[in-house]
């Protein structure tokens, strides 16, 4: 489940700041630094504990780093030193994804920017580069591209071919245009991709989920680049057969929802001929209940089919629609394929408000709109 900044989300009462920023592992912390000659472990404890209650999880994450900051060196060089020897070990080299790291980690990203961003640029970025192998960076190498990004590119070269997959994510995921909760770049969004043409052939899930958000990002500006790109990947055959296919399809989720026709026939969905109906759609439904209907598709010829459909909402002040997913297959002559769909009209939903009104569904096969439906949304039952 997706969640902000503030690190709310999941069930009620759960907090992400809690879970990951607590009594617990404010002392494994400590324990890291403890290597650091002079480094009161308890009064670092004590202080970043009492200032947690009131902060989300991007301001723990700051005010932890002061606390650490508070027993540090004040010239840079000397405090990027220090921030080195207590870095815990790098993470599995072994592996090829889902090792993310500890939150706690942090701390080196932080203060690097905030003290090294302006005088101590190269030292600054050796730090950053040491860190990302404990925790992902991608947050903290952003503010450098904005304010070096000759020179952070260039280190980034170099990083696109660097031995450990953690460097190597850090440059396809620090240069996504539009990274969650992250601050924005000023780079031009095709820079990057020269980078991307290195990280494409990953031989690591981690680094190619990467590459494949990255590119979904630029599809959102840049869809035929996007779709030229991958088409090119594919045929210089670099990486994996089953992983390209993996990569084209994840990075082509936005353009396919948009119905965008180089995506979708890139990914082998090319408009046909095909007649569709949409079955038992109820009349009414009440804000809280299930909407349930059917979709019938029909062709003359075999066709591959990307089946979505888009709800249109009611709105005070005017419609707005969102894509849902329903179904990939085959139309076969003679043989009409029948699609269900069971979708929760929950009054609480995160990403969308629901009001009474006249709705629609609408059916999108390969791109192309090719039936509508129309149901009248009552108020939730009191």
């Amino acid at each position: 489940m997706a969640r902000g900044p503030d690190g709310q989300g999941g069930g009620a009462g759960f907090s992400l700041a809690d879970q990951l920023f607590n009594a617990d592992t404010l002392r494994d912390l400590a324990q890291d630094y403890a290597v650091l000659p002079g480094f009161d472990t308890a009064r670092f404890h004590s202080d970043a504990l009492g200032g947690l209650e009131g902060r989300g999880l991007l301001q723990r994450l700051d005010w932890i780093a002061t606390c650490v900051e508070a027993q540090l060196p004040k010239a840079f060089p000397a405090m990027a030193e220090a921030l080195e020897a207590a870095l815990p070990d790098p993470l599995d080299p072994s592996l090829t994804d889902d090792d993310f790291g500890r939150f706690i980690h942090a701390v080196p990203g932080i203060l690097a920017v905030r003290h090294g961003l302006e005088d101590h640029r190269d030292r600054a970025l050796d730090l950053i580069y040491e860190a990302t192998k404990r925790f992902s960076m991608e947050f903290y190498i952003r503010p450098f591209l904005n304010r070096w990004p000759d020179q952070t590119l260039a280190r980034m070269d170099d990083w696109a071919r660097d031995d450990n997959y953690h460097v190597r994510r850090l440059v396809s995921e620090g240069t996504r245009p539009r990274l969650p909760w992250a601050a924005n770049i000023t780079l031009d969004p095709a820079v990057p991709l020269r980078f991307l043409d290195v990280l494409h052939a990953d031989s690591t899930r981690y680094v190619t989920r990467s590459v494949a958000n990255h590119m979904n990002d630029l599809s959102k500006v840049m869809p035929d680049t996007v779709v030229d790109r991958l088409r090119n990947w594919q045929g210089q055959g670099r990486q994996d057969g089953r992983e390209i296919d993996w990569m084209t399809r994840h990075a082509l989720r936005t353009a396919v929802k948009r119905g965008e026709p180089g995506a979708l026939d890139l990914l082998g969905y090319r408009p046909g001929q095909v007649n569709a109906r949409i079955e038992a759609m109820p009349a009414s439904v009440r804000i809280g209940e299930a909407l349930e209907f059917a979709v019938v598709l029909e062709a003359d010829a075999p066709l591959p089919v990307l089946v979505d459909y888009r709800l249109r909402f009611h709105r005070p002040k005017g419609p707005a629609e969102k894509v849902f997913k329903l179904k990939t297959g085959q139309v076969v002559p003679g043989k009409p394929l029948r699609l269900t769909k069971r979708q929760m009209l929950r009054g609480n939903a995160t990403t969308y408000t629901l009001h009474p009104g006249r709705h629609g569904v609408i059916i999108q096969v390969n791109g192309q709109d090719v039936a509508e439906a129309v149901f009248e949304l009552l108020p939730a039952q009191s």
